[in-house]
């Protein structure tokens, strides 16, 4: 799938986010539009669940070490991550994740889409989805 053409993208929100077992192992979460269009989102890790949903909060008491790592290289090069785009990729969803900084914009592609959305809640950059997955009528799309 060709990427990062902006009219492929609707910003989304997390509107709900939650886990498909007991035992917290699998989570799921609803994307939302500004016009209220949703797609859901699960099998990916009951662990990234929790972050999102701790994100989402504000709560940012504990952080996992990768994405210190993310924060501590962003604050060395001066970038700040400008959004992240989920588009199908397959059988599955990935994310690229935008850098913006003083001549150093640079895109990260081909991310779990999970992951990339708890590190766009943790940093409060714009979710953006693409549009195939909002008009899409089907219950579950591609997984995570």
């Amino acid at each position: 799938m060709k990427r990062g053409s902006v009219g492929e993208f609707t910003k989304v929100e997390v509107a709900e986010v939650g886990f498909t077992d007991e035992s917290g192992s699998e989570g799921v979460l609803l994307l939302r539009s500004e016009g209220g269009r949703a797609f859901a989102m699960r099998a990916f890790s009951g662990e990234s669940a929790m972050h999102i949903q701790r994100f989402g909060r504000g709560d940012r008491s504990s952080i996992p070490s990768v994405f210190n790592m993310i924060e501590e290289l962003a604050d060395k090069e001066g970038l700040h991550l400008r959004a992240v785009e989920v588009y199908p990729a397959g059988d599955v969803l990935r994310a690229d994740l935008q850098f913006l900084g003083k001549g150093k914009d640079f895109l990260l592609g081909g991310y779990r889409a999970s992951d990339a959305i708890a590190l766009a809640l943790l940093y409060e950059a714009p979710i953006m989805l693409h549009h195939s997955l909002l008009e899409s009528e089907r219950e579950e799309g591609p997984q995570a």
